[in-house]
């Protein structure tokens, strides 16, 4: 690709890509991505696919591409990635949000649609912000705190609050260690794959913090379901998202603590992706 860089068009550019076994939407977003054009603008790639390459992105282009073919997430390559409609900053220091993390956004916009004004809301484990920044920007009335264990994560969440204007309460903490007050909801995206888990090897570009929780791959959710009902107000709801065979067992879980309303929601591919349950209103969890 580099010695035809006088004669390759951005059209041959992406066939070559392609050829050294990237799949075509990659493709398309590491040029956009080295041309300064943004994510959205995959037409402008068909409006000038017989455009000629400039020689001095090809570099770039091709360091961008060998990272690609080592399972580096395609967000740390170009920094970005979209989550509920939000342009999030995105590198090595937090998990890249997925999709299927939407509907655990939907649902806590659910359970906070009460015309009452000051409903405070907790994101735990927020890495980018992604959830926290989410809910603030749809709902901005809410009062949005979110917690991390990890100061290099809050600094890249803090840093999409900035950019994105919006403003949501950080912390340090681990789980509710030591956290104050009471919510009206509490929403995680905790760590939740077991530690032994083969398709850990598939992420290893992304902090295994985020990723792993015990042999079961639930201890996390185990501390935050313990810890969850004193920070609950009287009603309010925890809302947990959890590997795709766990529902079961978080959904126990919940029981045993005392919760009620014990349900679970599914993802787009109608995976039981979330489950949550909420505080009773009755004075019996102190």
């Amino acid at each position: 690709m580099k010695h035809l860089a006088d004669t390759v068009t951005l059209a041959r550019t992406l066939s070559s890509l392609q050829a050294q076994g990237l799949d075509r939407l990659d493709a398309q977003l590491l040029l956009l991505h080295v041309l300064n054009q943004g994510a959205h603008n995959r037409a402008w790639l068909l409006a000038h696919d017989s455009d000629l390459i400039d020689a001095a992105v090809l570099p770039r282009l091709d360091a961008l591409v060998q990272r690609r073919r080592q399972g580096e997430p395609l967000a740390y390559l170009t920094g970005h990635k979209e989550f509920f409609g939000l342009d999030l900053a995105v590198d090595a220091r937090v998990l890249v949000p997925r999709p299927d993390t939407e509907t655990l956004v939907e649902w806590a916009l659910d359970v906070l649609a009460a015309p009452a004004s000051n409903l405070a809301v907790l994101d735990l484990g927020t890495g980018s912000g992604a959830i926290a920044l989410a809910l603030k920007a749809t709902r901005p009335a809410l009062l949005v705190s979110a917690i991390d264990f990890s100061e290099e994560a809050l600094a890249v969440a803090r840093a999409n609050a900035r950019r994105l204007q919006l403003d949501v309460h950080f912390q340090q903490a681990s789980w509710l260690e030591g956290v104050p007050g009471r919510y009206h909801a509490i929403v995680a995206n905790p760590p939740y794959i077991a530690a032994q888990d083969q398709h850990l090897d598939a992420l290893s570009h992304e902090p295994l913090q985020a990723l792993a929780s015990g042999a079961d791959g639930l201890d996390d959710i185990r501390q935050i379901i313990t810890q969850a009902p004193a920070h609950l107000q009287p009603g309010g709801w925890l809302l947990l998202e959890h590997g795709y065979d766990q529902a079961p067992a978080v959904r126990a879980l919940l029981r045993e603590a005392g919760l009620t309303d014990v349900q679970s929601r599914q993802d787009l591919s109608g995976i039981e992706r979330c489950s949550g349950a909420r505080r009773p209103f009755t004075p019996a969890l102190s």
